[in-house]
């Protein structure tokens, strides 16, 4: 699953791979973003923006949005049946933004957990003659708006996972959907698409081109959000 993860690009960086998009100027860096809270995501709604959802999904039809602390994930074998995320998967898909996310890998022999930063291989930047950053990458996502009785329409999202890839598949079962730049327009289109148009995109990102960080356990407490959460153990 995916249920903590960082956004904490330079604007620049994010300028390059959503040309002609408005990015919010309130927008902080983030290094531990959990459930339930606001994202920022780009939605097929036509909006040339970047947006900020709650994460979990809570459908348009639910009585209770309690149920989007449990829709955080939708699986990419089971999205275009699940009565939760089929018509999402058909009309209403995102790119949830990102630079990385963590995993927690069970040791043998106890209740340890281990936690990792995974994000793509760093790339040296011109602008600061080698200095490497984050890269910025979008999540396949789907969204949903749920009226409240009392607070009016809502926008949630939801993250979709896959298997893991070769360099991954020993620290958890599954990793998030990581969109190719070249897929975003097909992701983003605002008619209806077949299932069948977008399965070939539910993949497990190339191995190659990703790294996963051993990080400390500050980032278990979903309370810290600063720089330490990043920082290799």
């Amino acid at each position: 699953m995916c249920g903590r993860y960082t956004f904490a690009v330079d604007p620049a960086d994010l300028a390059e791979v959503l040309p002609g998009y408005e990015f919010p100027a309130d927008v902080r860096p983030r290094y531990n973003i959990a459930p339930t809270q606001n994202v920022a995501v780009v939605a097929n709604d036509g909006e040339r923006r970047v947006q900020l959802f709650r994460w979990g999904l809570i459908p348009s039809w639910a009585k209770d949005p309690a149920i989007g602390a449990r829709m955080i994930n939708a699986r990419a074998e089971t999205v275009a049946e699940k009565p939760s995320f089929r018509a999402a998967f058909k009309r209403r898909r995102c790119l949830v933004l990102a630079d990385g996310y963590y995993e927690w890998r069970k040791e043998t022999g106890g209740a340890k957990k281990t936690p990792f930063h995974i994000r793509l291989k760093p790339a040296p930047s011109k602008e600061t003659r080698g200095v490497q950053r984050s890269r910025p990458f979008a999540f396949a996502g789907l969204w949903e708006t749920w009226d409240s009785p009392d607070g009016g329409p809502l926008r949630t999202c939801t993250i979709i996972t896959t298997t893991p890839n070769a360099a991954l598949v020993a620290i958890h079962d599954r990793m998030p959907v990581i969109l190719a730049p070249r897929d975003y327009a097909m992701w983003l289109a605002r008619a209806d698409t077949p299932p069948a148009t977008l399965a070939p995109l539910l993949k497990p990102y190339p191995a190659d081109e990703m790294e996963a960080v051993r990080v400390s356990t500050f980032v278990n407490n979903p309370r810290n959000d600063d720089p330490r959460c990043i920082e290799s153990d």
